[in-house]
């Protein structure tokens, strides 16, 4: 099953659910926000696809038109966006240490073994503790709050003082802290998690404002359980024509850390547990354009499919302008 947050053809805000796998969904009445379906989930007890079952369905979508013309929105959000956290970590698939480590092996000259090589076997050997247990803990690092989160079809801002805008195809877990401060899963979706790697390349302690861009997730919010092989595609268009295309994996059979051990040591923070908070924590991935020495710019578009998700996701990135203004001293 899978939910979506949509502007209706009254202008209104709904909700879609789509139980196929196909872009045919249907109108929940009376429904206008996944927040409030998750809320009212954790208050009686259930899952959010039980709520979902017992409630009417309305008219049928088709989910393709609707993204064409720009209908769908992010499908999580929260009535104040700076009780969303965005964050993630890295270093978490087979093979995602390549590119990292080439990068952080040339900036450091004649280390011949790099911080990110170091992390990632790390994860190889203890990211995937017994049922119960906490394993290893990853690379972590903050983006922002709701405020940064690109719409599907929607912009991909490139600050002016970046020094690169590179694509990370990703899924990412969507959660809501219950009122007891208990962490509920809501569901996956997947994303653009996009940073300069360029920055991050200077030097590995850079990797924090390397982060600190905009993100872009799909339409579509998966609920349940993600599968475990997850096959999908990255691609950049450039004048409507593909600049670069490769395949990407996830899922945890081709991961180093399991979720739940990705998830235990997000919220192992207490902050990160405020009841009413939501979290989208993206969790990482393998496949850069940035490694086959690609150099994405304003005007080019970020197109990416997987699996379990009938709907790409698009975003074009636009670059800013205009700075911040200088501190004032009161």
């Amino acid at each position: 099953m899978r939910l979506l947050q949509a502007i209706d053809e009254q202008g209104r805000n709904a909700v879609v659910v789509a139980h196929g796998p196909g872009t045919e969904g249907r109108l929940l009445p009376g429904t206008t926000t996944v927040h409030g379906l998750a809320t009212q989930a954790v208050a009686e007890g259930v899952t959010i696809a039980d709520v979902v079952n017992r409630s009417a369905q309305g008219d049928t979508v088709d989910l393709a038109a609707w993204l064409q013309a720009r209908r769908l929105r992010v499908p999580i959000e929260h009535p104040d966006p700076a009780h969303l956290l965005v964050s993630g970590t890295g270093l978490t698939h087979l093979g995602s240490a390549e590119g990292r480590d080439r990068m952080h092996r040339k900036a450091a000259g004649s280390e011949p073994v790099s911080d990110s090589m170091k992390m990632f076997r790390m994860g190889l050997e203890g990211g995937k503790p017994p049922t119960g247990e906490m394993g290893v803990q990853p690379e972590w690092f903050y983006k922002g709050d709701g405020q940064i989160i690109a719409p599907p079809e929607g912009d991909l801002a490139l600050p002016e003082f970046a020094l690169d805008g590179g694509e990370e195809p990703e899924i990412a877990g969507v959660y809501l802290i219950g009122p007891d401060g208990t962490p509920c899963r809501v569901g996956f979706v997947l994303g653009n998690e996009f940073s300069d790697h360029v920055t991050e390349r200077e030097n590995y302690l850079f990797l924090a404002h390397s982060k600190l861009r905009a993100c872009a997730l799909g339409p579509e919010l998966l609920l349940g359980d993600l599968p475990r092989d997850v096959h999908g595609v990255s691609r950049i268009r450039r004048d409507g024509e593909v600049l670069w295309e490769k395949p990407f994996l996830t899922g945890e059979d081709n991961m180093s850390h399991s979720l739940a051990n990705l998830e235990a040591h997000h919220f192992k923070y207490r902050p990160f547990r405020r009841p009413g908070d939501i979290h989208v924590h993206f969790f990482g991935t393998a496949t850069l354009s940035f490694s086959d020495g690609v150099s994405p710019r304003a005007g080019d578009t970020f197109e990416l499919e997987a699996d379990p998700f009938a709907l790409p996701l698009r975003n074009t990135m636009v670059a800013e302008s205009g700075g911040a203004p200088p501190v004032r001293v009161l």
